[in-house]
Formats: C-alpha cells, structure tokens, sequence
C-alpha cells in the first residue's frame, strides 16, 4: 500500500524532487523521482500527472547532447508514470509521442539514431504504454488525417527497427507496439471495439502505410528460421490484420468513386489515398506477389505455430478480401489445402476446421464457387504431376502430395469429375507409378535365407494401432523420405475411398499387365485402393458420403487375389536353385497347370523364360512383387473381415506355399500375412487358422503330390503346417506322409532337398507332439543320483566304508580278473543256478500276434528306412538335412528298440562313411547323431564305436592337437576348431552311456590328456575338462591314478615306516602347463587340499615321459 494517498502530502515529497531535476538533469535525480513516485497511490498520481511529467519531458527536450544513460532513465520514469495513470488530453498525447519518437530518430542523418539497445527497448515499451494510457475515445483523436505524418513516422520508424535490428527482444517488442499503434492489440486494455464507420476510416488512413507495411513485414516473414518464430507469428498477424482492413471487401464496396477533399493541408491531403477500383486492382497484383513469397516460405517453417499462423492468415483474407484479392485466392487455398497433412496435429485441427467452415458457409471467390476453385487446382496438378515427380526433391515431392491429398480430401466423391478424364487418370496413374518405383539393387534381398525351421513358427500378438498400414521396409528410386511413401498410401487410400473403384481397379490392373515394370507399383496401388474402399479408419470431411458395398468390394477383392496367385504372377524365379527347378517344369512343355479344387481353380500354360541365368536385380524385382502381393492378402483380409472366411479356400494354400520359401523376406512377409488373417478373421493362432482349415488344405496336397512337377512347391506347404500345428493334425496327414515318402521314392534324384525338408519339419514336429516320458524320468533320476554324489565329502565316503565292503570288493576284483583271463573251474559254473524261464501267463490265451504301432512310430521307422539311402546323396545340403532327420528319427523310436535297433544297424556303414571319410561340417552333424545314438541304444553301439569310430576320432584329435596350441584367436572361427569342440564335448557322454572299457578309455584319455595344456584355447580346454569329469564317473580310480602320472600336487606319505613310498610320475614343476585344469580335476574327483600338499616334502619323481599318452599308458602297466 503506497504510503501517501492524497495529492496534498504526494506534492510536498515530489516538489523537490521534481525542482531539482529541472535545474540538474541527472541519472541520480531521475531515478530519486522513481524512487519516491512508487510511494504514491496511483490516483495522487494522476492528479499530479503533468506536473510530474514536466521536469521529465523539459529533460528530452532540453537542447543539446545528452548522456544515453540519462535519456534511458527518463524514458522509464515517463513509462512508470503512464503505466499508473491515463493521458486524457490529446495535446498531451501527441506531444509525449513525437519526443518519445524522437529519441530513436537522428535529424541530421535523417536515419534511426545510432543508440544503445537498451535505450531502444525502453523507448519502444514507453510508446506501447503510451498508447494504453490513453483514456477512452481519446486514442481515436489520434488516427485523424492530420496526424497521418506523425504516425507514419512511428510506422516506419517501428518497421525499421524490426526489420533492421539482430536482438530478438526489440524486433519482438517493436512488432507489439506496432500491434498497438495498428489497433490490433488483443490485450484487455484495447479500446472498445469498433464500428463500420470508424472502420472504414481506419482503413483508409492506414491504406497509406499498406506498401511499405506489406513489404517490410514480408521481408521479415521471409527471412531466416533462426530469428525466432515468435518474431514470424507476429509479423504474420500484422500483416493479415492490416491487409485484411485495408482491403477488406465490405469497406471497399462503400468508397465512392470520387474522392472527397479532406479538411488538411495539401501536404498532408496528398498522402492520403483513394481506395477506388484501379488502386485496388495495383495493390491486389502486389500483394499477390508477396503473398506468395510468403506462402512458400511459411508452409516449410519447421516451427508448427508459424504455419497454425499461417492458417488464420489464409481464413482472414480469404473471408475478409476474397473480391479484392482474388487473384490470390488460388495460392491462398492452395496453402491451406497443402496444411491438412500437416505433421503438427494442431495445424491439422485448424486446417479441417476452416476447411469445413467454407464449406458449409459455401464461400464464393471471384464470383465461382469454392468447389469449382478446388478442382480447377486439382485438374492443373493432375496434368503437371508427373513432370514434378520427376523433378523435384524429396521435400518438393512432400509439398506436392500434400497439396493432391489435401484436394482430394476436401472435393471427395467429386474427384469422379477429374478421374472420369481419360487424360487426367492417366496422368495420375503414370504420375503414381514412377514415384513409387523401387530400388531391386540391394544384393542382400536374394542372399538372405530362411534355414532355421523356428523362423516360420509365429503367434499373433496383439494388433498394433492400424495394423492394415503396417508394411515391410521399401526403398524407392526417387525418394528417400518416408513421409513421401505414407503421402502416397494416403492419396492411394483416399482414391479407394471416394473414387470409382471399379474404374480403378480395371484402369491399375491393365498397367498390371501391361508390363513388368509397372507390375509392383500397380500392385501396391491396388492393395491400398482397396484399403481406401473398406473405409478403416479414414476421416471423412463429407458425412454425406457411403463407401463401397461389401458384397462389391468382395467381388473386387476376389478378381485381385486370383490375378496374384496366378501361376505366372505367383511362382517367379526368386534364387538360382528355384530357377533350377522351374526349368525342370518347364520341359514338360506339352503339360498345364491343374490346379487343385482346394487351389486357385485355373488352367494356365507356365511361361517361357527367355534367360537362362536370372539377374540379382530381377530376382530381387521377384522377390519385392511377390512380398507386395502378399501384403495385398493381408490388407485384403483386414479390409473384408470376417468376409475373408470365404477367400480362404483360395488364399491360405498359396500363402503357406510362400511361408515355406526359402528367400527369408518372402518367408517372413507370408508369416506375417498368416497373423494378419488371423487377426481379422477372429483366430486366436496360426495353429488354429490351420487346423480349422486342415481338411481342404491336406486334399490340395494329396492331389498336387500326384502332379509334382507341376506343383513343385507342394511340400511347402505340409512343412508349414506341421511346423504350426498341433498333434490333432497328425490323423490327417498320415496318408499325406505316406504319398510324400512315395513321391520321394519317385523324384529322389529331382525333389529330394524339399522332400527332405518337409521330412525335418515332420519329425521335428513329431519329437515335439509326443516326448518319451521315461526317458525323462531315467534322466531326472540319474541328474539327482549326480547331485547326490556330488554333494558327499571325502570323509563322509571315507566314513561310511567298512572292512567287510573292502573285502567284497577285492574278492570281487579277483573273480572278475579270473573271468577275464579265462581261469573259470567246473566247481564255479556247477554253482552257478540255472536259469528257470518265466512261467507263461496260463490266463494268457491270445494268439502271438504283433499289436499294431502307434502312427507316430510307423512314420518314423518309414522315414529313417528313406534316411539310409539318402546319407549317401551327392549333395552335401542334402546329407546335412538327412542326418538331422535321422537324430529325429533316433528321438521319437527311441522307446521301441525293436523298431529302432534294425534300422541303427542298416544305417550304421552310412553313418561311419559321414564319420570318417566327408566334409567337416557333414562330420559335426554325424558326430550329433552318434551322441543321440550312444545316449538310446548304448550296448548296441558299443562294440561298433570302438571299432569303427573311435580310432579315427581319437586320431584326428591328436593330429590337430599342436595345430590349436600354436594358433591364434582366429583359429576359433576355424570348422576344425568347431570340429574338435564338438567332439571334445561329445566323447564324454558317449563314453558314459556306452559304459566303454579300460582299453577304450585309455584311447579317450590319450587323445584328451594333451588338450588339458594351457596351452590350447580356452574353449577346448573346458571340453577336455568334461571329458573327464564323465570318466570320473565310469571308472574314478583309473581317472584318478592318470591324472597324477600327468601332475601330481600332492606327496602320499606311507601310514608305516615299512610300506615303500607311493611314487607318482606327475612331480609338480613350477612349468607344467597341465596343473591347473589336472588341479582343477582332482579337486571335483574329492581329492585332499593342496594346501596339505605345501606342508610335505617333494615326492620322488621318475623320468617323465615326453607325451602325456606315454603317462596313460604307464598307468594302465600299473592297474
């Protein structure tokens, strides 16, 4: 609360204070006047307003030069003063504004005065609040003729500063005191509104300031991005507001056509102007021109309140001066159309709002009718399109699709007038077809293949928002933008929804077929035609309008998919081995294509090729059509929904044909084609999309099986199925397999890779659908049994040991050794018990006759038999996949030894040969099957390992051992390095399960023991490391008394002196690269502390052997 709140006590502490600032005009005087004018109430204040006023304005006007910092502190005491008080007087308005202009203007230049920035600012703020101050009606004493030159200065003085000035904070307020001086201020303390006719003298007083305004406003507008977008939001709603006065079409129907002579001097009269029809027509072509520039670099500020800006500017002019500016109506529109696809959700908001808003008031430019401009604009860009695709940039092509999408939102079904042109639609469709070729180059589309079965296998997620635009990555030749390709999936949607599908369709199809290289484009154009139609999601400025019929868009939809899944748009040469086998089809050149009932319905010749080797860019060309057909099945689905139910018939066979492609990207797309069915026809998972469409999709197979060379890509299918199905399928498909096995037998020199295939995924599936549970019972049991021993301690086995076990166990040793010697006595074998047969069951009165085997395990026992022949293939692809089928196979009949052993004998010759005598990587597979093997039909593999495998094995690790101790890092991305690591890591459950004896283990440790230097890499060191821990398991004392020949940490000193010393070979040496991984060993196997071993002398070591073999073979001497 001020402190004196009457004039009388306000006047006795300002007196002074005001008497000596006019006799001393100081920095110091002036702000002791602020300081004691804030302790008086605002209406003191203005009872004593000019006589404060006084002392400040004799400062300004004081002649002489003067201290800027002086002027400064004035001019803020002035604007402190005029902030709490009115100026109610219009002389004293008048005189205060021109010597507060007067202080940023120098008269000797006649230029802006060369002043401090601070000094500007408050200059500017004091004019501002100036004008604020002034109370009621007297503010429009101020826009009368005869002050015209006093405000044109301001004017141009403001214009100058925001044009010229770099510091944003005075263009910014110089732009807001213009607002002010302009009657455009929207702040609370603006005068009342106005009526027409003060209005109309507004406007043509302020007609004289429109040129210079305009273009200095434009210059603004236009210039760098960098100087703020405040500062161009500004300008912008000056230059609406001002334009749209001064040429407003209401004010302009009243001027009469003479001028009536004002009451002013002749020097003042002669600025004044006569807004007739001729200066109309001149200042409507200027500002055209700068309308224009303006347009063009507002519509690409990245700031989105500059172009929201823009968007009112454009509403005002064009409802306010659609007469007067008709010129420019064209770009004004033109703007505001390119704005509905703005990336800022605002712009569009105020976009479609005036959009509508002339609509429904059903504006009239230039005497035509809003609709009429729209598709004269739309016709002009339709004829120029092509020419700018190919023309312009990325952010060109942008602007432009933007403008087309905006058009074609705002006429909606009347674009049938422009499409119905032939010569408009043509140069759509040419126009849409160029943008959108794509880039084939990229050599890695045709490299990427799809060799992991898990790849196919997908569960539908939840969709995401739109999933219908969800597409796969494209890159294009013309563009690089992704806004681009969504403008373009826009314009195509919005084609579909309000155009003439019919015409459409039929006008894309024949570019279809009307050359290959418009194939792709028009493909994509349909699949989006067709969203557009369904309507899904699309914002409709015209609710009057209905979209396509279902059962029409059904019928469409359906003449699509049968043009796609053709045979020569569907089975395209996409990879050489591909090209292979459409060449074998080829040459049954007197043969057609029988489709299957189940299959697209047709009769068709398969093309001719005319190359005999196929190029990277064709393929890839191949593979991009047939991934945009498959999209196109998926948009279908989304766009008929439910519908979709009775394309299915026709469209899922082919979609898991293309599911099972090789060509990872064509894999990939099928899939996601499969979820997108899914999703809109209500299955909750591809299993069940399959198994309720099983029946018609198994017959499709079992006829095309009959057909094969003319459907070679049948088994796809049936691979495809079993890789998402369940066992419920396997009823079905049982006779399927059995036609597959026999067309194997029939093509095994043709069609073996896919028959293979479909093999794999079969028995893969099979292994899954029906585990052995026993085998997983023994295996929970043998892990705990593990567990178990390896929890117990030394001393607790120690302890629980008695004299008796001792006994029976060396009795038990030498009866054992006797055996194996051969010295067996008649007294021995007398004792032995016969063996009493089992009593037969007398209940038991069934005939011997074999029960029949489950389904599963006659399929598996049929593919292993086709498996023996074909580990011998020629093909290594081929024997890679065989042997994987033949581990399957090993799976499933592993509890029916007697299906299982016969076959394990046939194919034993075949598997040693891929052991012992191929290529590195067909070894690692066998080596896979042979660990299957020895862990189901261990006895029955014994003595043939040992004879047939093991040497080779055991050899080969003691050939490449020093190769791998003198190698790099490098070596481990080796095959070899792979090979010894898989076997290092085998040999060790294979021994385990096939319960191998001494002279067995021996070769085992021998060829191991050299891998446990630290010399080796890391990685076979730890597959050394579990070689031994499973011969722990098969005989621990043997392990035990092998790796102390190797390195013993550890002198055994005798419980009596007369017991002779336990001398061991592997003395410790402070440079035995095994002691680490043996101490490591020892330490698993529950051997005392080395901690023990520090504290007693060193043992007495013999001569060490030069080869760590030579200590296990010094150690069986021993046993």
């Amino acid at each position: 609360m001020a402190v004196f709140d009457t004039p009388e006590e306000a006047f006795g502490v300002l007196r002074p204070v005001c008497v000596q600032l006019t006799k001393t005009q100081t920095v110091e005087n002036v702000e002791h006047l602020q300081t004691q004018l804030q302790a008086v109430s605002d209406s003191a204040l203005q009872e004593l307003q000019q006589y404060i006023l006084f002392p400040l304005r004799f400062t300004l006007k004081t002649p002489g030069p003067k201290r800027e910092r002086l002027i400064q502190s004035v001019v803020e005491c002035l604007t402190f003063v005029l902030s709490s008080t009115c100026v109610k007087e219009q002389e004293l308005l008048l005189e205060l504004f021109s010597e507060l202009s007067t202080c940023l203007y120098s008269p000797k230049s006649q230029k802006p005065a060369v002043v401090s920035e601070e000094l500007k600012l408050a200059v500017i703020r004091s004019l501002s609040t100036l004008m604020h101050s002034a109370y009621g009606d007297i503010i429009l004493t101020f826009y009368e003729p005869a002050i015209l030159p006093r405000l044109g200065f301001a004017v141009s003085l403001l214009l100058g500063l925001a044009e010229q000035e770099k510091s944003k904070q005075i263009k910014m307020a110089a732009l807001q005191c213009l607002q002010v001086l302009l009657l455009q201020c929207e702040c609370q303390d603006h005068p009342r509104s106005l009526d027409e006719l003060e209005q109309q003298e507004l406007g043509d007083l302020f007609a004289s300031f429109l040129p210079g305004i305009s273009t200095a406003l434009s210059r603004v507008i236009t210039g760098d991005f960098k100087q703020g977008h405040s500062i161009v939001v500004s300008s912008l709603k000056i230059f609406s507001k001002t334009v749209g006065l001064v040429m407003a079409d209401e004010q302009l129907r009243r001027i009469s056509k003479v001028q009536a002579k004002p009451a002013v001097e002749h020097r003042i009269a002669e600025l004044m102007v006569h807004r007739e029809e001729v200066w109309v027509k001149n200042t409507s072509d200027k500002l055209g021109i700068l309308i224009k520039k303006i347009i063009e670099s507002v519509s690409v500020h990245p700031h989105w309140k500059v172009r929201l800006e823009l968007v009112d500017l454009v509403e005002n002019l064009l409802l306010k001066c659609s007469q007067s500016l008709v010129e420019s109506a064209g770009p004004l529109l033109k703007a505001l159309v390119g704005l509905v696809n703005d990336e800022s959700p605002e712009v569009q908001a105020q976009c479609s709002k005036v959009l509508r808003h002339f609509a429904d008031q059903k504006v009239v430019v230039g005497n035509r009718a809003f609709a009429d401009i729209l598709s004269e604009s739309l016709h002009s860009l339709a004829t120029s399109l092509p020419r700018l695709m190919n023309s312009q940039d990325d952010q060109g092509k942008f602007s432009t699709l933007s403008l087309l999408l905006g058009y074609l939102k705002l006429l909606g079904p009347k674009i049938n007038f422009v499409l119905n042109s032939a010569a408009h639609l043509q140069r759509f469709s040419r126009a849409l077809i160029q943008v959108l070729e794509l880039d084939v180059a990229d050599v890695k589309i045709v490299e990427e293949r799809c060799w992991n079965s898990s790849e196919l296998s997908a569960t539908p997620e939840a969709p995401a928002a739109r999933p219908w635009n969800q597409v796969q990555r494209r890159y294009f030749r013309f563009f690089t933008d992704e806004r681009v390709f969504l403008l373009l999936r826009q314009v195509c949607q919005l084609l579909g929804y309000y155009g003439n599908l019919y015409l459409l369709v039929d006008h894309f199809m024949e570019l279809y077929h009307e050359s290959m290289v418009y194939r792709k484009q028009a493909a994509m154009i349909l699949n989006e035609l067709v969203i557009g139609a369904a309507g899904l999601e699309m914002e409709d400025l015209h609710e009057k309008h209905t979209g396509t019929n279902l059962e029409e868009l059904r019928e469409i939809v359906t003449s699509i998919l049968e043009e796609y899944t053709s045979q020569e748009n569907w089975y395209l040469v996409t990879c050489i081995e591909a090209e292979e086998e459409e060449e074998l089809t080829v040459k049954q050149s007197g043969l057609q294509a029988i489709a299957s009932a189940a299959h697209t319905c047709q009769v068709t010749s398969f093309p001719a090729f005319s190359k005999s080797s196929p190029t990277i860019c064709s393929m890839n060309s191949n593979i991009w059509q047939i991934c945009i057909q498959l999209e196109g099945i998926g948009q279908f689905a989304y766009a008929l929904g439910k519908d979709f139910d009775l394309l299915l018939m026709s469209a899922l066979y082919p979609v898991l044909e293309k599911a099972g492609d090789q060509t990872l990207l064509i894999s990939q797309v099928a899939t996601s084609t499969m979820v997108n069915i899914c999703h809109a026809c209500g299955y909750n998972s591809l299993q069940q999309l399959i198994n309720q469409n099983s029946d018609y999709l198994v017959n499709g197979i079992s006829l095309n099986l009959r057909h094969l060379a003319l459907h070679p890509h049948t088994p796809k299918v049936l691979e495809v199925m079993l890789r998402n199905s369940d066992a419920s399928l396997l009823p079905l498909v049982a006779d399927v397999v059995q036609d597959v096995l026999a067309s194997l037998d029939q093509f095994y020199d043709k069609r073996s890779a896919s028959f293979v295939s479909v093999l794999h995924a079969l028995l893969a599936a099979l292994a899954q659908w029906f585990p052995d549970t026993s085998c997983i019972g023994q295996l929970q049991e043998q892990r705990l049994k593990e567990e178990n021993h390896m929890h117990q301690t030394p001393a607790t086995l120690e302890a629980s040991t008695t004299a008796e076990d001792i006994e029976q166990f060396v009795l038990k040793y030498l009866k054992e050794k006797d055996v194996a010697e051969g010295n067996i006595s008649d007294f021995d074998s007398e004792e032995e018990a016969p063996s009493v047969p089992p009593e037969a069951d007398k209940n038991d009165t069934r005939p011997d006759v074999e029960e029949p085997l489950p389904v599963q395990i006659q399929i598996a026992k049929d593919v292993m038999e086709r498996c023996v022949h074909l580990l011998s293939d020629k093909n290594l692809k081929i024997r890679l996949k065989v042997l994987d089928v033949l581990g399957l196979c090993v799976v499933v009949l592993q509890s029916h030894k007697n299906q299982l052993l016969p076959l394990a004998h046939r194919a034993w010759p075949s598997l040693v040969q891929r052991l012992t005598n191929d290529d590195p990587l067909a070894v690692l597979r066998a080596f896979k099957v042979l660990q299957t093997l020895g862990g189901t039909c261990g006895d029955f593999l014994r003595s043939r390992f040992c004879k047939d495998v093991l040497p080779k094995l055991a050899g080969s690790l003691a050939t490449q051992a020093p190769i791998s101790a003198r190698a790099g890092p490098v070596y481990s991305h080796t095959l070899a390095f792979k090979l010894q690591l898989a076997v290092l890591w085998g040999l060790g459950p294979l021994c385990e399960s096939l319960d191998l004896g001494e002279g067995d283990l021996n070769k085992v440790a021998d060829a191991c023991l050299i891998y446990l230097s630290t010399k080796q890499p890391v990685k076979l060191q730890e597959a050394a490391r579990s070689v031994f821990l499973h011969l722990m398991k098969v005989d621990p004392d043997f392990t035990w008394l092998l790796l102390n020949q190797l390195y013993c940490p550890l002198q055994f000193t005798p419980p009596h002196p007369r017991l002779h010393p336990v001398r061991l070979q592997g003395a410790p040496t402070q440079q035995n690269p095994y002691a680490a991984n043996v101490f490591y060993l020892l330490q698993k196997l529950g051997c005392p502390s080395q901690v023990d071993a520090a504290a007693s002398p060193p043992c007495q070591p013999e001569a060490r052997p030069s080869h760590p073999a030579d200590a296990g073979a010094a150690a069986l001497r021993r046993r």
